[in-house]
């Protein structure tokens, strides 16, 4: 069994995620990144089919990449050949590999679109002071149960909330129709939103030290796939 190469997303649905950074230094770096993991990934048998799917996204800092790994879940990751890894840097050298922090998917909004129309993906984590497991999983239901009755921002096509495995961070995954879609829902939130009870309270929730977001776009999934 190898590597599938597809273009586009789809669905989010498994169990739980691993979300790998790179710092690879240029979005010329980047795309050769990709291109060399498509490779090496096609030359390879599939992990195991634990591992649904592997995606490769480019953020638009021009430097970070995201490297999206849907498993069933967490206790039995597929092992790999690893040797894939030399010959990216092979291609690619100096990369930084920053960590990978992993979650169990808690929620995940209603879908308002097709995932393969998703050319941007904004990835939120949410950073709390110390690990509490119940009190990631509220700050979840918060912020979802926030968005029941509003009509969803123009371009957002889904959004999945996961927890780490010991409640210090939470991630929310969510698929746009682009990068300007996102940045129009930022500027422009609904007033319906602004006056929720629920979302007013995310913010400032107990123990909560930080919130980044950042936003990516697609170069690569691969999923398994008879060759």
């Amino acid at each position: 069994m190898k590597a599938g190469v597809e273009t586009v997303l789809g669905p989010v649905s498994t169990a739980a995620a691993l979300f790998g950074t790179w710092d690879v230094g240029g979005p010329e770096r980047q795309y050769a990144v990709a291109k060399t993991i498509a490779g090496a990934w096609r030359r390879r048998p599939w992990p195991g089919i634990g591992l649904r799917a592997y995606t490769v996204l480019a953020a638009d800092d021009g430097t970070t990449m995201l490297h999206f790994s849907e498993v069933d879940d967490l206790v039995d990751v597929p092992p790999q050949d690893l040797t894939w890894k030399q010959e990216v840097d092979a291609a690619v050298p100096g990369i930084e590999r920053v960590g990978v922090a992993s979650g169990l998917l808690r929620r995940s909004t209603p879908v308002h679109g097709p995932a393969a129309e998703a050319t941007c993906v904004v990835l939120a984590t949410r950073k709390f002071d110390s690990p509490d497991a119940a009190r990631a999983d509220r700050l979840v239901d918060a912020v979802s149960e926030s968005g029941a009755g509003v009509p969803p921002a123009d371009g957002l096509l889904s959004a999945h909330f996961s927890v780490s495995a010991d409640g210090s961070q939470v991630f929310d995954c969510a698929l746009w129709v682009s990068a300007d879609a996102h940045r129009r829902a930022v500027e422009n939130r609904s007033a319906g939103l602004e006056t929720n009870a629920r979302w007013r309270q995310a913010p400032p929730w107990p123990g909560l030290v930080g919130t980044v977001f950042q936003r990516f776009r697609p170069l690569l999934r691969l999923t398994p796939s008879h060759r």
